[in-house]
């Protein structure tokens, strides 16, 4: 599969931009699972283009994590062409290694974000959703891809006609998500339509999927049922980096890979810990590594005191002798 001149090999698993978890350290752990690609946390347009300290940084990749797509979202044309611009320039704005992509958020169901007729609120202005997509790939010299959902709600699936216009104005790959922007993330993710457009002989875009995808027999499944060209994981990595090798192993030998033990899952834990310190810092590192640590170890049994010393430790020793403590009743 290739998006314009990036080469991502056959049957790529990208990982999809999330908000408070796709950030500079997961992102090079993710890669090192075995991500074929990576996004960024989706940073707002208006952020950019005032200059937000907050809205820059998220903007700084490194050469680990490449190929790597920078995310952006809004729902003012301008604000959007001006801040594709500035992720088209990130290496002189924010430094590293920059976009090899850049994607159109037109998925995020969040209220703050879809209520403005931003992210996934744009399904209801499909004309509108077009018009920005086309300027932002006539503003930059990078591929310009789009994720999306099937449309806003039950009564207003346009996925398959709104693929191709997007097509047409040039974007290089379209994710779509299983669900409508209604569902927020609630049921299952409907792939019908997603192979729909796959397989609509006027597409020639790759398509890459997303939504539920939490083993391998499931992307093996949407490899051979829908025809997808990649497939996008989410929620599913969180907590769960090793994913990405594990699916790939399940379809190279068709056989679940043998979980990490406790040992292994402990030394992941470790190196996630030294990449968010190495990229942010004490305490920031510590503080955004919270919301990951005890994800790794949710099963364990009489977990809990553990757990509650772990996310309140601001003490880098400290947290790393829990995670030998772990390591020595568990494994």
């Amino acid at each position: 599969m290739k998006i314009g001149n990036i080469d991502l090999g056959e049957k790529p698993l990208l990982l999809a931009p999330m908000e408070d978890v796709t950030d500079i350290s997961f992102r090079r752990l993710c890669k090192e699972q075995g991500a074929d690609m990576v996004y960024t946390e989706f940073i707002p347009s208006d952020g950019l283009i005032r200059d937000a300290v907050k809205a820059i940084a998220k903007m700084k990749t490194l050469e680990e994590e490449a190929p790597v797509g920078i995310q952006i979202y809004g729902h003012i044309p301008e604000s959007m062409v001006d801040a594709a611009r500035m992720a088209d320039k990130a290496v002189e704005i924010a430094g590293g290694h920059g976009a090899d992509v850049i994607d159109i958020n037109f998925g995020c169901p969040v209220t703050k974000i879809a209520g403005r007729g931003a992210g996934s609120g744009m399904m209801r202005y499909p004309q509108k959703m077009v018009a920005i997509t086309k300027a932002v790939v006539e503003a930059v010299d990078k591929p310009v891809t789009v994720k999306t959902r099937l449309g806003w709600d039950e009564d207003s699936k346009i996925i398959v006609e709104l693929a191709e216009r997007l097509q047409d104005v040039g974007i290089q790959a379209l994710t779509i998500h299983g669900r409508t922007r209604c569902q927020m993330y609630r049921g299952n993710a409907d792939w019908t339509l997603i192979g729909e457009v796959k397989n609509n002989p006027r597409m020639h875009i790759p398509i890459i999927g997303n939504g539920d995808i939490v083993d391998g027999p499931g992307a093996k499944q949407a490899f051979d049922r829908y025809g997808v060209d990649g497939i996008m994981i989410g929620r599913a990595s969180f907590g769960h980096p090793w994913i990405f090798r594990e699916i790939k192993h399940y379809l190279q030998y068709g056989e679940a890979m043998p979980e990490p033990s406790v040992r292994e899952k402990v030394e992941i834990a470790r190196r996630h810990m030294a990449l968010s310190l190495e990229a942010k810092g004490e305490p920031r590192g510590i503080y955004e590594m919270r919301r990951h640590l005890s994800c790794y170890f949710k099963c364990l049994p009489d977990f809990k005191p553990v757990r509650m010393k772990m996310v309140t430790s601001l003490a880098v020793n400290e947290i790393y002798g829990i995670l030998d403590y772990i390591c020595e009743r568990y494994d």
